[in-house]
Formats: structure tokens, sequence, C-alpha cells
């Protein structure tokens, strides 16, 4: 049973969204023979359009009541289930349902078994990525070009939204972050009503969503002249994306890449200031596999895509991450980005 709504639209082409974690779009259920797309009267029309090729069943008191049917229908007795989306409440109400009309189904825990399959990327999928990356950054670029000091973190923010919205972005790929001074030692800040100053870090992480697949970026910039200590903590992380990303090739294990930047950072003095993972896979999902962590023993493999983004963060002065979105390929890393790794702002004098 399908519920994860990246791995439903990847093998169906429904498009349907589910609104919050306790609130589904629909289900698939796929056997060798028969492929059903349950949803309800909201879905149903679009289901019957993005997918030609399941069965579509209406459900009219919910997904739990319908499933006895659909089990017998299909004929099957084990189940699979995507248990990082099937909360303990559902599976209990399922559960219950089966027995009280003497079904049994064993339950099996289908793991990641969909998302290994998305983990290396058609050309189309690379293309459709690249396409939400450029506008992205032409986004980017507008919204660096009209900053001011003195203007708020959420004023950038908001101009940086408009944009890609503007541009025919379909969503944002996640809340976007602006975040000025001591702020930008938050990897995830929030923009807020802090005013932006002179010689201080602005860190930027953004993105925009469309055909359902996400861009991911981050740049740091400085209006006017940086101070030698803000100068220092670019360059080291501006060393170590660029040493990770030519370190990225076919059958090096991503733990490994994760290694040449945090090592570096670690050498150059900065230890315990990168405490996040080097990088994500990008495509339907913001954060999919592979995930390029000092944990993952994951090989890369041609067609593999995800971030590079090394970040220093020091407590009380501010941060600096660089992030580009990479594609493995058969020589190495092909860097999607065209946006240039420059602390200086588009129209910084």
């Amino acid at each position: 049973m399908v519920l994860v709504g990246e791995n439903r639209r990847y093998l169906s082409g429904f498009t349907g969204e589910d609104t919050q974690f306790d609130e589904s779009a629909g289900a698939l259920f796929i056997t060798d023979s028969r492929a059903i797309l349950a949803t309800d009267f909201r879905f149903v029309l679009q289901a019957e359009e993005e997918a030609p090729l399941f069965e579509i069943i209406c459900y009219q008191k919910g997904l739990v009541d319908e499933m006895p049917a659909i089990v017998r229908k299909l004929g099957i007795n084990t189940l699979g289930i995507e248990g990082v989306r099937l909360s303990f409440k559902l599976y209990e109400q399922i559960a219950e349902r089966f027995r009280t009309q003497d079904l049994h189904v064993e339950f099996i825990e289908a793991g990641t078994a969909v998302e290994e399959i998305r983990i290396k990327k058609s050309e189309a999928e690379i293309q459709a990525v690249q396409k939400a990356l450029v506008l992205a950054e032409h986004a980017g670029m507008r919204a660096t070009q009209e900053m001011k000091p003195g203007m708020t973190e959420k004023q950038i923010a908001w101009r940086l939204e408009k944009y890609m919205r503007e541009a025919g972005a379909e969503a944002l790929s996640f809340s976007t972050i602006v975040a000025s001074g001591p702020n930008s030692a938050m990897p995830h800040a929030v923009p807020g009503d802090r005013q932006i100053q002179k010689g201080e870090p602005v860190l930027f992480d953004w993105g925009a969503r469309l055909q359902g697949y996400c861009s991911d970026i981050s740049r740091t910039f400085c209006i006017g002249e940086p101070d030698s200590e803000y100068q220092t903590v670019y360059q080291t992380v501006w060393d170590a994306q660029r040493m990770a990303t030519d370190a990225v090739k076919p059958g090096i294990p991503a733990r490994d890449v994760d290694a040449v930047a945090r090592d570096y950072i670690d050498r150059k003095g900065f230890g315990g200031r990168f405490g996040h993972s080097l990088g994500h896979g990008v495509g339907l999902a913001i954060h999919e596999n592979p995930r390029i962590s000092v944990s993952n023993e994951t090989r890369l493999e041609p067609g593999m895509l995800f971030t590079v983004e090394p970040g220093i963060y020091i407590p009380g002065w501010g941060g600096v991450r660089l992030e580009n979105m990479v594609v493995v390929r058969e020589h190495g890393a092909e860097v999607l980005n065209n946006m240039d790794l420059n602390w200086r702002t588009p129209g910084n004098k």
C-alpha cells in the first residue's frame, strides 16, 4: 500500500496532495496483475485523468472502510505498507476492521522500496529539476539586487517568494530562509524583523517547485566590505564546497564525500561548527535519498542528484552556507547551478 505522496505520484502520475499528515489524497495497491488507486470524491476526476493505467476506486466513508473490499478484490493475504507514512492509529484501525470482517492479512514493512527506485533520476527528471533551479536562481538574483541595509529579513524573503511565483513556480520547495548577522548561525532560521546591516553575513536558502520537482539553493551574501573573519569563514566554506564537488564520482561512498568537506573545515580550525550533513537528494521531495552524510555507506551511481552544502555556524556572529545541486555522471559531478558562489550581492558596490 503506497501512501507517501511522492511515491504515489511517481508510480501513477496522480498529483493529488495530502493536506496534512492525518489526511490522505489516496493510496495505491499494486500486485503483479492489478493496479488500484483508491481515493475520495474530491480527487476522482483528477485521478481518472492523471492515472489512466490504474483502476480508480472512490471510497465514500474513508480508506479504512474500503480496504477489506480492496483486499478481497485483489485476492491477497500479504500487504506491504509504507511504515514511514502509516500512523500507528491508522494501522490499528485497519487491523481492527480486518479482524471484524474475518480477513487474515499479514502486514509487512515495505521499507523504502519505491524510494530506492527514485534514487536515480532519468534525464527528464534531471531537466525538470534544472528548470526549477533556473527559476529559483533568477528570482534570487532579483531579490538580492534589491537588498539594502535596513531592510528586514521578512521583506527580502517576501520578494524572493514573490518573484518565484511570478515566474511560474507551482509552489515553494520549502519555507524560504533569509537570516542576517547572528541569526545566520541557525541553519534553519525563520525570517524575522531584524534589519540587515552592512558587513555581516546574510544567508539565503530557497527553492522552487516546478512540474512537481524541487530545487534547493543556498548562498551567503554581504552588503559592503566584509571583515577578515567573514572572509576567512567564507573562503573555508567555498573551498570545502569545491573540494567535495570534485570528490563526487561513481563508486565512492556518500560518507566519503561528506568527509572531504568536513575534514577540511575541521583542519581550518572550525571543528564542530559544521553540524549538519553535507547534502541530500532532491526530486519530487525536497529531502530524499541519497543522503550525503557521515553514516551513509551508499555508493554513488550515475543519475543520482543531490545537494552539496557545507556550512560554518558561529553562535553570536553568524554563519555561511553555500549550496549547489549536482548530478553524478560517469566522469564525476555535473553542477546544475549557474548562480555564482560569490559573497557579493549582484548589485553590491
